[in-house]
């Protein structure tokens, strides 16, 4: 069964624009099929998974892009750089827009690549895995979400509180999003398993995979947490410079998401620090051990797992539209903190996630720091488990969370 994803809107827009399209994204999250969906009859499609094609890619691009003539789909390009200085030349060449559509799931080298050899010429789209309203059949586009604009919301009735954290233990990757009977635990070791063996060892020389994969698990114990690597590492028992060697292929291969603290110089004493979060709760439930969304409804993670799922949320309302997502997070040094700030036509929105379903007056109490940033400050909201928006003051929203 295919569901329509959001990105067709932009994906559309953008091939008629630019020359090269590029879709990064994690592993599994659906971009070979998008495209493949979207491609009419006439373009070509060829995968450098396989081994095969991608002998030839390196070997001989010339020859390859002779093979895979325009308009074609090359599917994790990341496996041969060497083709882009020549898809440079082709498109130079043709003019034609739409001409190479691309994927790729290691962001740092590919996108390395790309800015040097087809910078002007390269819409990038990204994609993650499903997004709430995608699963609940809504595609249309729509704007991206913000405080007060209650029409981006998924349409449906909110979920249930077990549903809720069902969706989340589940995750939002294809596969297991969309068929119940899939084992979660095989889906999710298979995965990390792949993970390890293609993306880990193509973009760094990782010598002890053991250690890795407890990295891995105590990154998804802190989702939601502002970063220390420091800690990371001795928990790990490996030097800081590795911890953040590790951290920076995490990122690059989309599986986690440093979300960077709002800064005005009009105050100095905001923290620097970002926060991170993983972009899939169900492969972090998994890595942290919960064995069913019940234990992990009333676990310790409870809270901190269900703002990373609204996190994700908010980012796909943005990627998924074809937008950079402007949000960013504020804490201060007297530690008073705000867990979303959406920073859009030079206006903060203030944002909260709670796990309550009647959020009160002092669950938005520091929205009133922003004041001193001399920054207009738009809508407030708190995402929460209310089971429809409710006002909370006369500028602030109590919105449920899985209706972003």
């Amino acid at each position: 069964m295919y569901v329509e994803r959001t990105l067709k809107w932009p994906l559309a827009a953008a091939s008629r624009q630019f020359p090269v399209i590029l879709i990064p994204g994690p592993r599994q999250v659906g971009k070979t099929t998008l495209l493949r969906h979207a491609a009419g009859a006439e373009r070509r499609y060829v995968t450098l998974d396989d081994p095969q094609a991608r002998t030839l890619a390196n070997d001989d691009p010339g020859l390859f892009l002779q093979r895979f003539a325009p308009p074609v789909l090359i599917d994790e390009i990341q496996y041969a750089p060497e083709l882009l200085p020549h898809i440079k030349m082709i498109v130079d060449s043709r003019q034609q827009p739409g001409d190479f559509w691309l994927t790729g799931s290691q962001q740092f080298h590919l996108m390395q690549g790309v800015s040097e050899s087809l910078a002007g010429r390269v819409g990038i789209v990204n994609l993650l895995g499903f997004s709430r309203r995608e699963l609940a059949g809504h595609s249309e586009w729509i704007e991206p979400f913000l405080p007060g604009d209650f029409e981006t919301g998924a349409g449906d009735q909110p979920l249930g509180l077990m549903d809720l954290y069902g969706a989340i233990w589940r995750g939002s990757l294809p596969r297991i999003a969309l068929d119940a009977e899939v084992d979660r635990d095989l889906f999710y070791g298979s995965y990390v398993q792949t993970y390890l063996q293609r993306d880990v060892r193509a973009l760094a020389n990782v010598g002890d995979e053991m250690a890795f994969t407890k990295f891995l698990r105590a990154t998804a114990a802190r989702t939601g947490q502002l970063l220390n690597l420091a800690d990371m590492a001795r928990d790990v028992d490996v030097s800081p410079n590795t911890a953040k060697n590790w951290l920076s292929i995490l990122k690059s291969s989309g599986i986690i998401y440093l979300l960077e603290p709002y800064y005005s110089n009009v105050t100095k004493r905001l923290v620097k620090t970002p926060k991170m979060y993983f972009l899939d709760t169900g492969l972090a439930a998994y890595l942290t051990e919960w064995s069913s969304p019940e234990t992990l409804e009333a676990g310790a993670m409870s809270g901190a797992i269900l703002e990373s799922w609204a996190v994700a949320e908010v980012i796909r309302s943005y990627w998924h539209a074809g937008r950079q997502a402007p949000i960013y997070f504020y804490r201060d040094k007297e530690l008073r903190e705000i867990d979303l700030v959406i920073f859009r036509d030079g206006t903060l929105y203030p944002i909260e996630i709670k796990k309550t379903t009647a959020p009160t007056k002092k669950d938005i109490r520091n929205f009133s720091v922003l004041a001193q940033l001399d920054v207009p400050r738009g809508p407030g909201a708190v995402l929460c488990l209310t089971e429809s928006p409710m006002p909370i003051t006369e500028t602030v929203w109590a919105i449920p969370v899985s209706q972003i």
